[in-house]
């Protein structure tokens, strides 16, 4: 096995390549030694049962104190002090439990369905986008990226004009290695710099909410009490974090890979359009195939096993969702995009246990509604270019997704 696979940021800009050889790797076992220039050693996990297992015991394999694989020079900075996020990802029991529970509310399945009429709005704004594009448009800039991010805008109670912002913002924190989104050459202290400039917009954001509080989402995070006490400046900020960066970029990541798919795929297309009650579940196998977080890092608080396999305390793991969705054992052709695969559901794109991703109903919800207005009137569609995948090792997806295109009249 080439010992890049899951360190190497380019390997995730071609995603065919890197499914090919994850699927691969399973003939050798759901655990695999890394060993990896620039980062420190760590143990690989590719099985979906392995990774449940693990993520079931939360107590004895932690998220911190390093939630995501990070370079060794990243470290090195980071504990040389400075501001550093610190969101729900980052957080163990019991203070996890404590913060998720502040908005958990606002991402029940009863309080996203009141997000209905503002999803049909969007999916038809995203209609009028392709009749207007007169058959041809690029679908991850022009459809993917706004519709998700309008929707979490809109749910935090941010202005439109700060679209841009956080669109950039994303692109530069998650993409950091990608040179499309950041100069090849960036010093780690520039990776610091965005943070700095996240915390300096959602600081004033968090202020003007506690002066002016709107009943927004942005104002349960500015006034949200933990112990009684408000949230920590470095807690409030990671908060803004998660919800506006994470809100987003994943879901729309899924969004462009579902299409990508549909073009490469007529026959699944035209399932859908003579059968469109099979597009919630085709949601769950384009989710199953991209899972846009690729990974989640995992430290063992003791020996420990895990199916058989000695684990030691303080061992690095990580949970490699991308190839744990590739599992021969769980899915069968795993490669193969099949709208009607019973087990599409069984995937681990969300992850599993209390760590489970909060927005994971609103962004079925999100896919489901898009797919559910546009599949109808899509007769065919065909790639139209080269697709582009961002080069990131923690989340990345599609960059650029030309599509050819023809509607059915209204």
């Amino acid at each position: 096995m080439a010992t890049d696979l899951f360190t190497n940021p380019k390997r995730f800009g071609d995603m065919t390549s890197w499914r090919e050889e994850a699927l691969a790797l399973h003939d050798s076992g759901p655990f695999h030694s890394i060993e990896a220039e620039g980062f420190g050693a760590f143990r690989a996990v590719i099985g979906r049962e392995e990774i449940l297992e693990i993520e079931a015991q939360h107590e004895l394999f932690t998220n911190g104190p390093e939630p995501i694989l990070t370079r060794d020079d990243i470290l090195a900075l980071r504990a040389q002090g400075g501001p550093r996020a610190k969101t729900l990802i980052h957080m163990d029991e019991p203070e996890h439990r404590k913060y998720r529970m502040l908005t958990n509310d606002w991402f029940r399945p009863g309080s996203v369905r009141q997000l209905q009429p503002r999803l049909d709005e969007l999916s038809r704004k995203a209609m009028a986008t392709l009749e207007g594009a007169g058959g041809e448009v690029d679908f991850n800039t022009e459809v993917a990226l706004p519709f998700p991010l309008e929707t979490i805008l809109a749910i935090l109670g941010l202005p439109q004009e700060d679209y841009p912002r956080m669109l950039q913002l994303t692109q530069e924190m998650f993409g950091a290695s990608d040179p499309d989104f950041v100069p090849s050459d960036r010093d780690p202290e520039d990776v610091m710099a965005v943070l700095r400039d996240f915390f300096q917009y959602f600081a004033t954001l968090s202020a003007d909410r506690r002066a002016n509080p709107t009943g927004d989402l942005a104002t349960c995070i500015a006034t949200g009490l933990i112990d009684d006490a408000p949230m920590p400046i470095l807690e409030t900020m990671g908060y803004y974090l998660i919800v506006a960066t994470a809100g987003h970029d994943t879901t729309s990541a899924a969004m462009s890979e579902g299409m990508r798919l549909l073009a490469e795929n007529p026959d699944q297309l035209a399932l859908l359009r003579n059968k469109p009650e099979l597009i919630p579940n085709a949601v769950e196998e384009l989710v199953r195939i991209s899972s846009p977080v690729r990974h989640f890092m995992r430290t063992a608080q003791d020996d420990a096993e895990v199916a058989g396999q000695p684990i030691a305390k303080g061992e690095w793991l990580l949970l490699s969702y991308a190839a744990a969705n590739l599992d021969p054992r769980a899915f069968e052709d795993p490669l193969r995009f099949d709208v009607t695969r019973e087990a599409a559901d069984r995937h681990i794109a969300y992850g599993y246990g209390v760590h489970y991703c909060l927005g994971a109903h609103l962004a079925r919800l999100e896919m489901t509604t898009l797919f559910g207005h546009i599949l109808p009137r899509l007769e065919s569609v065909e790639l139209a270019g080269e697709v582009t995948t961002s080069t990131a090792t923690f989340v990345s997806g599609i960059k650029s997704l030309p599509i050819r295109y023809k509607l059915t009249a209204a």
